[in-house]
């Protein structure tokens, strides 16, 4: 799949931004700022410990989110999140790998798997700031994913576990027939770095129609049987 600059969206002033600054203006976005100073007025409110991490593919590095992630949380609510969020299509197994260890959801129940742990441990147990860890999702066709730990401090998180602060917008990929912006991948064709079709060129494409899949904003678009995310985590 051909690689676009990235642009993203962030949560709080809906402005469009470049990766690259995008972590830059999270620490000074006036809409965050206000709304982090409202709560911390309220005499009920409740800071936690939070995780600033950002996620992204790992060959496909437009495709990116910065989460606020409780440190208390489990890996396994993490990786429940990445499954919703951008992966899950067919209940596939999935690893962390953190500082040389293996988390996996089933660690123990296969004989290649002698050293890895479970995903029921809590991220401060694991990562600190400055860490990065790689994360796969499928171990046939792999999705992988680098996960790196921007910062950590307290917030009220209002009851949640995991919020997104900011997502990569749909890249512009152009189509491989005629250049106009793609809105389906050929599954076959895309192992051998191409089959971006726009409506008009899937159309005439030489592939069977059962081989389109829909260009969805996620690093597994075009593989396995993913279609799109959980609709409860589209914003």
């Amino acid at each position: 799949m051909t690689r676009q600059t990235s642009k993203g969206r962030c949560t709080f002033c809906h402005r469009e931004l470049s990766k690259s600054s995008m972590a830059r203006h999270l620490q000074s976005c006036e809409q965050r700022v206000a709304l982090q100073s409202e709560a911390g007025s309220h005499q009920k409110a409740q800071k936690t410990r939070v995780f600033h991490l950002v996620v992204e593919g790992y060959r496909l590095p437009m495709y990116w989110m910065h989460l606020e992630v409780a440190a208390g949380t489990t890996l396994a609510t993490l990786d429940r999140f990445l499954r919703d969020t951008w992966l899950e299509c067919c209940g596939h197994l999935s690893a962390f790998e953190i500082g040389g260890v293996r988390y996996s959801v089933d660690a123990g129940l296969y004989e290649w798997d002698t050293g890895g742990k479970n995903m029921q441990v809590h991220l401060d147990k694991v990562l600190k700031p400055g860490q990065t860890c790689s994360y796969e999702y499928d171990f046939g066709s792999t999705t992988e994913l680098l996960v790196k730990v921007i910062a950590e401090h307290e917030v009220d998180m209002k009851g949640r576990t995991i919020q997104i602060l900011a997502r990569n917008s749909l890249p512009l990929i152009p189509c491989d027939g005629c250049g106009e912006p793609a809105t389906s991948l050929c599954t076959q064709c895309i192992y051998e770095d191409k089959g971006c079709l726009c409506d008009e060129c899937a159309k005439i494409h030489v592939c069977s129609k059962e081989m389109l899949s829909p260009l969805v904003n996620s690093p597994r678009a075009g593989v396995c049987g993913y279609t799109g995310q959980d609709p409860a985590y589209i914003w």
